[in-house]
């Protein structure tokens, strides 16, 4: 996989030659080069690469449109890391990939772990002759999450960049808030044109690849990083990281697991229930984010996230236990979230019947659903606690 050097913007980006703004591959890079020291006990040597390594592939896949049901673009790239690496990998009839992985014990019941390929955007709804759409969110998105900016709309054909409209600041209709209803989208095209371009009711918009990020803000001693969106990127990213370290380190599952990357999280979780209802897993874990709020038991830090409870069940409390070892065998340790509104794949799945346990792990995170932040460190404490996972019997 890439193990890319990524540009920091602080304060000190503002002046100097070597600090002023640069162009690689066509995206806009800040500052100097990231040099973060580790203000962790930690004694796995790997941490600096893991932390290095994820902000450049998240930089990487920032880059690919994958709105829910265009994960395609997303999946080439998935697969493409996969074959870097060495893994077979396998796509089903609605695009979740996995990679399957022996366990230690051939017996054991399987365990997928998943992380979605697909994003929150928005759906075009009407188009009108002048060639302005109308739009409605697809997944949980709303209005003021997104805001005012240009969006790459994927066509039949290509794909063209709108500006997602709310009309006039000199008017007060909106001290109410946006709806949808009140949002359009300014194209330069008339409908025969966006016709020819394949763009019609059900294509899908996200923001253009220029302005995700990701961005590194705060301390450089333990910095955050911003980016839109993790969700779930961050979960793809870390579990080709996880594959990457047990083909290093030779190691096993303690039984038969898929790794998965599945599709339509956003709106249904779909993906993960028909990888789930084929396969019929006795453990399904989401790797994937948890948003903060107040009184959810989780704060924004180093430290990896489990879930507790969310909207649709109670996560298996004997793998929570599980997950509190493996963390700290990896030198951190876990926090727990209840949740009333939000589900994850791990949920949903076990909500279907198609599974009789479930965990989750992932990171705490600040403005879930749009521009999101959260602590950089948690990442490669994350993928290291997957790794000792991989290590225990459970």
């Amino acid at each position: 996989m890439s193990r890319r050097l990524v540009k920091r913007q602080d304060a000190a980006s503002t002046s100097g030659s070597s600090q002023k703004n640069t162009m690689n591959n066509g995206k806009s890079t800040f500052g100097t080069v990231l040099d973060l020291p580790v203000m962790l006990d930690n004694t796995h040597n790997n941490f600096i690469p893991l932390r290095d390594q994820f902000v450049s592939l998240l930089e990487e896949f920032l880059q690919v449109p994958s709105p829910s049901g265009r994960e395609e673009k997303m999946a080439a790239l998935v697969r493409r890391h996969l074959d870097e690496l060495g893994y077979a990998h396998e796509t089903d009839g609605a695009g979740n990939i996995s990679v399957r992985l022996e366990g230690r014990n051939p017996d054991a019941p399987l365990c997928v772990f998943a992380a979605h390929m697909d994003e929150i955007g928005v759906v075009v709804t009407h188009i009108e002759e002048d060639g302005i759409l109308h739009v409605d969110r697809s997944g949980a998105l709303s209005p003021f999450k997104i805001g005012e900016r240009p969006l790459q709309f994927l066509g039949d054909d290509g794909s063209i960049t709108g500006v997602l409209s709310f009309g006039s600041g000199h008017q007060s209709t909106f001290d109410q808030g946006i709806a949808w209803e009140d949002v359009h989208v300014i194209t330069g095209l008339s409908k025969a044109q966006l016709i020819a371009k394949g763009i019609r009711p059900g294509s899908t918009g996200v923001p253009l690849a220029e302005g995700r990020g990701p961005i590194l803000l705060g301390d450089a001693n333990d910095p955050m990083v911003a980016a839109w969106t993790f969700d779930d990127r961050a979960g793809v990213i870390m579990q080709l990281q996880l594959l990457q370290l047990l083909k290093e380190q030779n190691l096993q599952p303690p039984s038969p697991t898929i790794i998965a990357f599945t599709i339509h999280e956003e709106g249904g979780c779909h993906g993960a229930k028909i990888l789930a209802h084929r396969e019929k897993p006795e453990i399904f874990i989401a790797v994937d984010g948890c948003p903060w709020k107040p009184h959810s038991g989780v704060e924004v830090n180093d430290l990896p996230t489990t879930w507790s409870k969310d909207r649709a069940a109670h996560y298996d409390q004997r793998l929570i236990k599980v997950l509190f070892q493996a963390a700290k065998n990896a030198g951190t340790q876990c926090q727990t979230a209840v949740l009333t509104n939000a589900r994850s794949d791990a949920s949903a799945v076990y909500d279907s019947g198609a599974c009789p346990r479930m965990g989750i792990l992932g990171h705490t995170r600040f403005n879930s659903h749009g521009f999101e932040v959260a602590k950089l460190n948690v990442f490669p404490n994350i993928v290291k606690t997957l790794v000792e996972l991989f290590k225990l019997e459970w």
